[in-house]
């Protein structure tokens, strides 16, 4: 797979996605939306494909929106424009397979918001984070959708106002990260998490990430019986009556994905 601005390759059931404009801190112009949404499709579809990893080339991770588009730009153009640069954040939720992120350096505005996007997220311990457009008059309304969902309302309100970078153990507390490790490591443990997925049954994974998505803003009640109906499927497939039969065997699973 090639890109202008990714870096793509599949090995071992991962799909790794490199976000490649470094002299620009990887932050989101109009060809790097485009293809990062494109690339992601194409992964999820991939069944070579078991789990996705996003990280950054050189110091960031990503710092947000490249301001050069900013200019001279009618309302609707605008809409348009900061629509394609939030696709990626918004597709990862409707994607079957998970999506980590790996970050290091910085991630601002749009970048934070693609951390938060992401399904799970791992931050080497010299890592920041914020939703920093507040400080050159803009906003991160787009990213704090998915940031108030990782975040709760204040805490998201603290960032989107404020404006301030967070550090990588700050950002764990508050639940914007799962795990935070020694930069010279970040690589090595991200992928060690992302081989564990891998080695799950692919459907059960994906049927449980669509799930959660899906019961997320559902009533209470109504939620139970949505997943409930999700567990009867999955214990319909080939790969649940092959995780049972190789656990109570003691053997490792052969996934049959179906």
């Amino acid at each position: 797979m090639e890109y202008t601005t990714l870096l793509a390759e599949i090995t071992d059931y991962i799909g790794h996605i490199k976000l490649n404009r470094p002299a620009q801190l990887n932050t989101f112009n109009t060809q790097m939306a485009q293809d990062l949404l494109q690339c992601l499709g194409a992964l999820d579809q991939d069944a070579r494909v078991r789990v996705i990893v996003i990280a950054g080339s050189g110091k960031a991770f990503c710092a947000g929106i490249d301001v050069n588009e900013l200019y001279g730009k009618s309302t609707l153009e605008y809409r348009n424009w900061i629509e394609l640069m939030e696709s990626p954040l918004a597709a990862i939720s409707r994607m079957k397979k998970p999506v980590i992120a790996q970050v290091h350096g910085v991630a601002a505005a749009n970048g934070a918001g693609l951390v938060a996007a992401c399904d799970l997220a791992v931050a080497a311990d010299n890592a920041r984070f914020g939703l920093t457009a507040i400080n050159v008059g803009l906003n991160c309304v787009g990213p704090v959708v998915p940031v108030a969902r990782s975040l709760g309302r204040k805490r998201a309100l603290e960032l989107l106002l404020q404006g301030e970078l967070i550090s990588a153990s700050k950002a764990y507390e508050m639940g914007l990260v799962n795990r935070v490790v020694p930069q010279d490591e970040l690589e090595r443990e991200t992928r060690k998490w992302a081989t564990a997925l891998a080695q799950k049954s692919p459907i059960a994974v994906q049927i449980a990430k669509k799930s959660f998505y899906a019961a997320e803003d559902m009533e209470y009640h109504t939620a139970f019986e949505y997943m409930n109906e999700a567990f009867a499927r999955l214990c319909s497939t080939d790969d649940a009556k092959e995780g049972v039969s190789a656990f109570l065997e003691k053997r490792p699973p052969d996934w049959k994905e179906r």
